[in-house]
């Protein structure tokens, strides 16, 4: 139903006012360049949700509030699934990943679980850098929690300086907020792998294979809960650190690959 009143009768009957009823909504040049910059950051970072993102782009410099994030997180269909399928995942595209062409440049972590003769189970964490193929570090502990993981870096790369990136999946304990923070504070990139891809990783994963078959099989820890940790360090950096000044690697040729526990 229509009425043949003016718009300025309307508004008064309506009791709103008139700049209202004229506003024109204008769109901000800024929102492509957020949204592509928010596509790209959700391409990579495939479990961030909007408010993470939120933080990555204030990093940035992007002075934009979390409700416009979310506005343009939600307009390009980019909202999380609370629970992810165990089969067919969707297949997340990504850029072409860089390929090492120095030492140091590019570093490679992951877990491995083992366990005691009595079933007590303990956990390593191995880096591995992935131009020299050396064993950048390789920690023993019961369990680990994001704090250690930021610990086990910091002290490598104190000892060996700092890499442009390291690639890892996407684990508890590498996505939490220690080691993103500890990332960002060291201007070191985190290159999350696909989930369900372990070949993203693969590098670490032959590595983890290496250690497994030459040093956890053939190794046997004892039952005494107390003691079994400093066992088990001492064994992975003598027989680690031995092993790496003659055992050739079958990446690096005729040379041996240096090793640092």
């Amino acid at each position: 139903m229509t009425y043949k009143i003016s718009a300025r009768r309307a508004c008064r009957l309506r009791k709103i006012n008139k700049s209202t009823f004229y506003y024109k909504a204008t769109t901000s040049p800024l929102n492509a360049v957020l949204a592509a910059r928010i596509k790209e950051i959700a391409t990579v970072r495939v479990r961030y949700g909007y408010p993470r993102i939120h933080v990555l782009l204030r990093r940035e410099g992007f002075k934009v509030n979390r409700k416009r994030v979310y506005r343009l997180y939600a307009l390009q269909g980019l909202n999380l699934r609370p629970k992810m399928p165990h089969r067919k995942r969707a297949a997340v595209p990504r850029t072409e990943r860089l390929v090492a062409s120095k030492p140091n440049e590019i570093w490679a972590m992951d877990f491995m679980h083992d366990r005691l003769a009595d079933g007590t189970a303990f956990r390593l964490l191995t880096v591995v850098d992935l131009y020299s193929r050396e064993c950048v570090a390789l920690s023993v502990d019961r369990s680990f929690r994001s704090p250690d993981v930021v610990r086990v870096l910091a002290h490598a790369c104190k000892q060996r300086g700092r890499p442009s990136s390291i690639r890892c999946d996407n684990g508890t304990e590498f996505v939490a907020a220690p080691v993103d923070q500890w990332a960002f504070w060291s201007e070191v990139k985190l290159d999350f792998s696909r989930p369900g891809k372990p070949t993203d990783n693969a590098f670490c994963e032959s590595f983890n294979g290496r250690v497994r078959a030459e040093f956890l099989n053939p190794s046997y820890f004892g039952t005494l809960a107390r003691y079994y940790a400093g066992q088990a360090r001492r064994a992975a950096r003598t027989t680690v650190s031995s092993s790496a000044r003659v055992a050739p690697s079958t990446a690096c040729t005729d040379n041996p690959c240096k090793t640092v526990a």
